[in-house]
């Protein structure tokens, strides 16, 4: 049986809304959580039948009124309303998927290693780390490999100590992942990913069953390192713009701060420590 990216969509997100959420009055022995069919396709302005089809897979190609309408009764944010349109394939200019490039271009790799006093990193849609300049390698020393940040958050032991807040750190990732599906729900990178942390991570499959959905752009972290503590720093992710699907992500300490003072004492160790190594392996 072929997926049903979109039917799994919207009964997710309708079984996370409540008729009260949406100033309907409840009636009836409510057998599942959230709202029944009809009521969304009362609130989206459908055909009950139709909207039943559409999320059993047997409809495919709704319109863009009906996904908009779907979007309003779902009360959809716009990353969870893009993800809709992409599921039905009908995201303007983003729903052919490409292929994200595995390679970081020397001039952005230059451009990261031009912030010495902030951690910068790119990643792909299934949050690989491509490419990290020398604080960012600091930062994320306590993760053994730092390889994607999925894995490293579910399934590294470090994860739950070096993230302050696991749980909304978890919840973030999955969202993120959740976001890339949207785009190619079919790639081979990503479905490998999602099986390995399903089979390992009942935590991740319970955030996973729940669709939601979440780009990076903005956001705090909490961080406690084991070499200079906690960190409170705030990041933000930039589009490359010649390499589709990859995001430059740099962190952020407020100046003056004890975040600001403990990255930089944390980059001072690591600078220190990177010589003495190259000797000890015959490099210097």
């Amino acid at each position: 049986m072929a997926d049903n990216h979109l039917g799994d969509f919207l009964r997710a997100r309708r079984a996370d809304q409540r008729p009260e959420d949406v100033g309907m009055a409840s009636y009836g022995t409510r057998r599942v959580a959230g709202l029944r069919r009809e009521e969304v396709a009362v609130l989206a302005g459908v055909n009950a039948d139709y909207y039943t089809r559409l999320e059993q897979g047997r409809e495919r190609n709704p319109s863009p009124q009906v996904l908009d309408a779907l979007g309003r009764a779902l009360r959809l944010d716009p990353d969870a309303r893009a993800h809709l349109y992409r599921l039905a394939g009908a995201a303007p200019g983003d729903h052919v998927a490409v292929h994200t490039a595995d390679s970081v271009s020397p001039a952005l790799r230059q451009l990261m290693d031009g912030y010495p006093n902030t951690p910068a990193f790119v990643v792909d849609r299934t949050l690989d780390i491509l490419a990290t300049n020398a604080l960012a390698d600091a930062l994320y020393a306590p993760f053994d490999p730092a390889d994607n940040l999925a894995r490293m958050t579910f399934l590294d032991p470090a994860g739950r100590h070096f993230y302050t807040d696991w749980d909304r750190a978890c919840q973030a990732t999955v969202a993120n992942l959740r976001h890339a599906a949207g785009f190619d729900p079919n790639d081979s990178r990503l479905r490998a990913l999602v099986r390995t942390l399903t089979e390992h991570s009942t935590e991740f499959t319970r955030l996973w069953n729940a669709h939601t959905v979440r780009g990076k752009t903005r956001d705090a972290k909490h961080l406690l390192h084991p070499e200079v503590g906690a960190l409170t720093l705030t990041y933000q992710a930039f589009d490359v713009r010649d390499a589709p699907g990859q995001q430059l992500v740099i962190y952020h300490a407020e100046p003056g701060s004890s975040s600001a003072q403990a990255l930089g004492l944390l980059g001072s160790l690591h600078a220190t420590r990177r010589p003495s190594e190259a000797r000890r392996q015959g490099r210097g």
